[in-house]
């Protein structure tokens, strides 16, 4: 009795080994191919196996073919397919059922297709095939040979080849979860750079001026580019768009756009932001971070404001440029980066070179392929289109229906210089949106410095008479711009005569002629 027990514990402590090694070699990889080879490797070492395979059962053509074996070649395992039903491995998965073959030899079933047992004694040889099941859907099989005993009982080794069908079951399970889990994190990923792709490609940059026009010019030519880019332009003239333009029209447009504002940081801060900080390196750094350029690592960095840059990054950045590595802060550790650079400025450098305020060297690093933005005010026929994008956009926002600018409003636009740039006039169209309540933009709802520009001539001068004039004159207007500047019908929809109607234009100078079609 105390024998048997000892060989109980033995046997047992024998099969936790086993079910470890197994435990451990699925945990090696969560590709399940790299893994079956090796728990298929420990199964042979720990039971004495002479070969041992597992089938997986393809639902689409109904094949059971040899996903890994041990013992076997691999034109032995090319051999071995089978149909649902066919050969005790078809008859396994048809049932769902473990087969136990005492001597191969006797059974008729039993087809050999792989022929590793061609030249052997098949007396010798015993066969164990236990299912692979998903809950109720068997996935393939595990089998095992093994050499024949006469008085062998073979119930424990079909008790745990099933262990340790489940346990491949399962991890098989779980990496199949963890795979469609990235397959839609992956399809999410394509479709929102897909959207970034749309969102900045140049056409959505609104513009068909001249001078916009060549700027799509050198974005489409420099996009496909590893080129350095410098981007110049005046304050809310919309650098950072055509940034992001070239990034998403260029082979890079799959890896990451990382933007910093060199004049938004303090100097003692932008280091750490740009190369990242070792674990200690100053008071507060309690762990290691990366910085903007181990983040933008096979994509895109735009530097905005690069021109405000203090002159120790400077020299740094310059150092990135040509050496393509860097240290974090604090670390000492060479760090290699494939990134692109895209830097902008509303300075002229050129100006902070003469006065040692920006690096020469480094200035000539950036300029490789310049682009100048031109300001609002030089892009005139853009400001009805930008200002309708920006009525469209803000209505959709704010849930409003506006779908107009009133004549006024649009003179008032057109007149204005526009020192914001494209930033000021969609602050002002989204203020004028959120005034509305009629479904037009009328010239008061646009700011006073609008409303008081010379070149508008909308200044009111604060009396009853005067407020009325401007609305008398701004219903004028539109209403010989329905009427296409027919001037009777313009009068028959104000309620005038034709001759009042004609003193009224005279007025306030008011040319019907440019009304009409």
């Amino acid at each position: 009795m105390k024998r048997e027990n000892e060989t109980k514990a033995v046997n047992s402590a024998g099969e936790l080994s086993l079910l470890f090694d197994i435990s451990k070699a699925l945990s090696l990889s969560l590709d399940v191919k790299e893994v079956l080879g090796p728990v298929l490797k420990v199964m042979a070492e720990h039971l004495g196996l002479l070969r041992g395979t597992l089938t997986i059962l393809n639902r689409e053509t109904g094949e059971i073919s040899i996903e890994e074996a041990c013992g076997l070649s691999n034109e032995q395992r090319a051999k071995g397919r089978y149909k649902i039903g066919e050969g005790i491995t078809g008859k396994v998965v048809e049932s769902g059922k473990p087969a136990v073959i005492p001597r191969i030899s006797e059974e008729p079933l039993f087809l050999d297709r792989t022929q590793a047992r061609s030249r052997i004694n098949k007396k010798e040889i015993s066969f164990i095939c236990v299912p692979i099941k998903n809950g109720r859907e068997v996935m393939g099989a595990l089998s095992a040979d093994m050499v024949y005993e006469e008085k062998k009982s073979f119930e424990e080794h079909v008790r745990l080849l099933t262990v340790i069908s489940s346990m491949i079951a399962q991890a098989v399970r779980l990496r199949q979860s963890a795979q469609e889990e990235m397959q839609k994190l992956q399809e999410e990923n394509t479709r929102l750079n897909e959207e970034l792709r749309d969102k900045f490609r140049p056409a959505s940059i609104i513009g068909n001026s001249h001078g916009m026009r060549q700027v799509y010019g050198l974005i489409n030519k420099v996009s496909k580019s590893d080129a350095t880019v410098l981007i110049l332009g005046e304050s809310g003239v919309g650098k950072e768009l055509v940034a992001q333009a070239i990034h998403y029209n260029s082979l890079r447009a799959g890896k990451p756009f990382i933007q910093i504002n060199a004049a938004a940081l303090p100097g003692d801060i932008i280091e750490s932001e740009l190369f990242g900080h070792e674990k200690g390196a100053f008071t507060g750094a309690a762990s290691m971070r990366k910085g903007r350029f181990e983040l933008a690592d096979g994509g895109t960095l735009f530097i905005d404001e690069v021109g405000d840059m203090p002159v120790n990054i400077q020299v740094k950045l310059l150092r990135v440029l040509q050496e393509k590595c860097f240290e974090r802060v604090g670390g000492s550790e060479p760090i290699k980066v494939d990134v692109r650079i895209v830097a902008a400025t509303n300075r002229k450098l050129d100006e902070l070179v003469a006065r040692g305020g920006f690096r020469e060297d480094l200035f000539y690093r950036l300029n490789v392929f310049p682009i100048v933005v031109p300001p609002l005010r030089e892009r005139k026929t853009d400001i009805l289109l930008l200002a309708d994008h920006f009525v469209a956009k803000y209505s959709k926002k704010n849930r409003k229906a506006v779908k107009r600018i009133s004549t006024p409003a649009i003179d008032m636009l057109m007149s204005y210089h526009w020192p914001g740039n494209v930033r000021e006039l969609e602050n002002c169209v989204e203020r004028a949106v959120i005034l509305s309540s009629d479904g037009v933009i009328h010239g008061y709802h646009l700011p006073p410095s609008l409303q008081t520009a010379e070149e508008s001539k909308t200044a009111a001068g604060g009396t009853l008479s005067s407020a009325l004039e401007s609305l008398e004159k701004e219903m004028i207007s539109e209403a010989l711009k329905s009427a296409k500047g027919n001037m009777a019908r313009a009068a028959r929809e104000l309620g005038l005569s034709e001759r009042i109607m004609g003193l009224r234009v005279g007025k306030y100078k008011i040319s019907y002629k440019r009304f009409r079609e």
